[in-house]
């Protein structure tokens, strides 16, 4: 993992098909340039399904919003599926102001991220 990651990441799980990065903490312009390369690392591996824990996040900003935009390319550019879960309602409200909840595939629970 980056190093400085150590802050918001607090996981990467290998599941059947697919990972899953639980993040933890503000996805914000602090964090974003350690955020953007322990998620482009894990990109790089191409996990078919491509899942982002968000349970823990309390706040995103729009550099976090372009970090998740950018890993969101990578992973459309080898055919896999990112899938987001757990998201509170003021960081689902971030996502639909800025019309990017139709652009991710955003579920409520893990289970049902991991079925998509």
């Amino acid at each position: 993992m980056a190093e400085g990651t150590e802050n918001i990441v607090k996981a990467v799980r290998r599941v059947d098909g697919g990972t899953i990065i639980s993040l933890t903490g503000d996805v914000d312009l602090h964090h974003a340039p350690a955020l953007h390369a322990a998620l482009v690392q894990v990109a790089n591996e191409r996990p078919g399904r491509y899942i982002l824990d968000l349970q823990d996040v309390p706040y995103i900003d729009s550099s976090g919003l372009g970090t998740f935009v950018e890993v969101f390319r990578r992973v459309n550019a080898y055919k896999g599926k990112m899938v987001l879960f757990g998201l509170n309602e003021r960081v689902r409200s971030v996502f639909e102001i800025s019309k990017l909840d139709r652009l991710f595939n955003i579920c409520a629970t893990e289970e049902e991220a991991n079925a998509y």
